[in-house]
C-alpha cells in the first residue's frame, strides 16, 4: 500500500487519550454546514460505485456530514493518531467522548454514539476513513484515490456495498467531511430529519 495513504475502518475500542491540544470544532451550528466540491465528488462516486452493483444511492445527511467534518477536523488538527490508537480515535472535548481505538473491537460504541452525541440524529453512525499526503494535480483526484483504496479493502468494501455483516443493512444516510488529507464517510440506517446539504458557494 502507498506509504501516503492510511486507512481505517470501523469497530474498535475506547481508551482515555490525551486531552485537544488545538481547536477542537471546525463547525459550531449544524445549520452553517455545506458541501464542498472535493466532498461532493467523493459522495458522487460512492453512489456511483454502489449503483455499478445495483445499489441504492444513499442520501445525503446533514447531521452525518457536520460529525464527518468535525472528525476530519478534529484528526488533523489534535494528534489523536498514534500506534496504539487508530483514525477513529477523537480527542478529548466536553462536547464529545474522546476516544482511543484500537483493533480489539471490545468498546465500538463510542464511535457509534457521535452521531447522537454531536447531533439530533436518532441512530448509531458507522464510519470509514481515509488519509492521504499526496499532492494532488489534475491527472489525480482525491476521491477517486479513497475509493480506489477502500474498494480494495475487505472491511471497508463490505460497509459501502452492504456486503458480509451489513448485507442485510440499507443505508439511509451517508455524511461526508474531507480536511486537510482527511476523509471521514458516515453510514447511518436511519432517515436525517435535519435534511441534506447543499454545495458550497
Amino acid at each position: 500500500m502507498n506509504t501516503h495513504i492510511k486507512l481505517a475502518l470501523t469497530f474498535f475500542v475506547m481508551v482515555s487519550i490525551s486531552p485537544f491540544t488545538k481547536q477542537s470544532f471546525a463547525i459550531e451550528d449544524i445549520s452553517e454546514i455545506c458541501l464542498s466540491k472535493e466532498e461532493k465528488a467523493l459522495y458522487d462516486e460512492i453512489n456511483q460505485y454502489r449503483k455499478r452493483r445495483g445499489l441504492n444511492t444513499i442520501k445525503l445527511s446533514r447531521s452525518l456530514s457536520f460529525v464527518a467534518k468535525q472528525h476530519a477536523f478534529d484528526l488533523a488538527n489534535n494528534n489523536v493518531t498514534s500506534k496504539k490508537c487508530n483514525m477513529h480515535s477523537w480527542s478529548d472535548n466536553e462536547r464529545w467522548t474522546g476516544c482511543c481505538y484500537t483493533n480489539d473491537h471490545k468498546e465500538a460504541r463510542c464511535m457509534w454514539n457521535k452521531p447522537k452525541e454531536l447531533t439530533d440524529y436518532p441512530g448509531d453512525g458507522y464510519e470509514i476513513v481515509f488519509y492521504s499526503t499526496y499532492e494532488y494535480n489534475f491527472g489525480r483526484t482525491y476521491s477517486k484515490d479513497a475509493l480506489d483504496s477502500w474498494s480494495k479493502s475487505k472491511g471497508h468494501n463490505s460497509v459501502i456495498l452492504n456486503l458480509g455483516v451489513w448485507k442485510n443493512i440499507n443505508w439511509s444516510s451517508i455524511g461526508i467531511g474531507i480536511f486537510e488529507g482527511y476523509a471521514c464517510v458516515w453510514f447511518g440506517k436511519e432517515e436525517d430529519l435535519k435534511g441534506t446539504v447543499l454545495l458550497c458557494e
